[in-house]
């Protein structure tokens, strides 16, 4: 009878003691001693959206969301408490090397854009000195270009229907 009060005062203090392994209560994230030794490959981890200044410089306030959404494509975060901000986050890390972090943040009044925050932001002046990319698409010739059952028919002496 004396052997439980130790052993539930044992137990408990065992198990409170597992949640006390940081002091913002987030598991702990060990690297292994072998990551750091230069000769251990590591690759280039890419995460998020790649935001470029061209990108945020066509932002204007006073644009929809659906307009947003076009110009810097789906955010990482749509924070359900404060559904008038969007979040897009991009991350980087090279080997051997600290995570690089670009974070932006949308915000919006209704549907309407009212600012953005972060790592860039719109800037007329940058945007205006740009001169407009022009994109030439080149269509080949398919008409001379037979396909593999006329080349089959062909080969074979059968006349084309056409």
């Amino acid at each position: 009878m004396q052997k439980l009060p130790i052993l539930l005062t044992l137990g408990a203090g065992l198990a409170l003691g597992g949640c006390a392994k940081n002091p913002n209560g987030a598991p702990e994230y060990r690297e292994s001693p072998l990551n750091r030794l230069p000769f251990v490959y590591q690759m280039t981890i890419q995460q998020g959206n790649i935001i470029t200044e061209d990108m945020v410089d066509r932002l204007e306030p006073g644009m929809t969301r659906n307009q947003v959404r076009y110009l810097l494509g789906t955010p990482m975060l749509v924070d359900i408490f404060h559904g008038d901000r969007w979040y897009y986050t991009f991350t980087i890390r090279h080997a051997h090397q600290e995570m690089e972090k670009k974070p932006l943040v949308v915000h919006f009044e209704g549907d309407i854009m009212t600012r953005v925050d972060g790592f860039l932001t719109p800037n007329p002046a940058r945007a205006a000195g740009r001169e407009p990319e022009e994109v030439i698409v080149e269509v080949p010739d398919w008409q001379g270009d037979a396909g593999i059952v006329k080349k089959t028919l062909k080969a074979l002496g059968v006349e084309d229907p056409e």
